[in-house]
């Protein structure tokens, strides 16, 4: 079982820091889970590429479709494996670059009160049992942390960004998080 440690950085979890993130004006103001996905190129596992985007040392010239990605900034906290192994970016006690431009429950910004959890997939493909797994482990430590991340303050990105995004997509069996969230 994982443990929050006083830093904001999970126990027994590979660590890969960003540089990709800034400070939180108040820690105790986490209140919003959001998932997402993302595999580098698309649709490709098991790759480091997310962890190099992640940490702004991603070969641009690796392939065509990261040419796009050039100069973009972005970090999530968390990145779960198809195999269930967690990497943490950013410690949950600062602001990842996630969420983008968003809006949940009349507030901007989720960035700055939420924790974002990426799953290696894509919108369209069944993820692993053992994602849904590590990532309800997750949630429940953060739930125990911060009492305000109710069931209703977990979220997709869709969300948050309807406009822009579409993860973690329809592949994405909500009600089996539930089961093992106990909601």
């Amino acid at each position: 079982m994982v443990l929050l440690q006083a830093n904001g950085w999970f126990s027994k979890v590979f660590y890969q820091p960003s540089p990709h993130f800034n400070h939180r004006l108040d820690v105790n103001d986490i209140s919003l889970v959001v998932i997402h996905n993302i595999s580098l190129p698309a649709g490709q596992f098991g790759q480091t590429h997310v962890c190099d985007l992640f940490c702004h040392r991603l070969d641009y010239t690796a392939h065509p479709s990261f040419v796009s990605l050039r100069g973009l900034k972005v970090s999530a906290h968390f990145l779960i494996s198809r195999q269930g192994a967690v990497t943490q970016f950013v410690s949950c006690h600062h602001r990842a670059w996630h969420a983008g431009a968003s809006h949940f429950e009349g507030r901007d910004n989720c960035n700055d009160y939420s924790i974002g959890i990426e799953l290696e997939g894509t919108d369209d493909l069944a993820y692993n049992t053992i994602q849904y797994q590590v990532l309800s482990q997750i949630i429940h430590v953060l739930r125990d942390r911060w009492s305000a991340i109710t069931r209703q303050r977990i979220v997709g990105h869709q969300h948050i960004a309807p406009q822009r995004k579409t993860d973690p997509g329809a592949a994405f069996d909500w009600a089996y998080l539930g089961q093992l969230l106990n909601f």
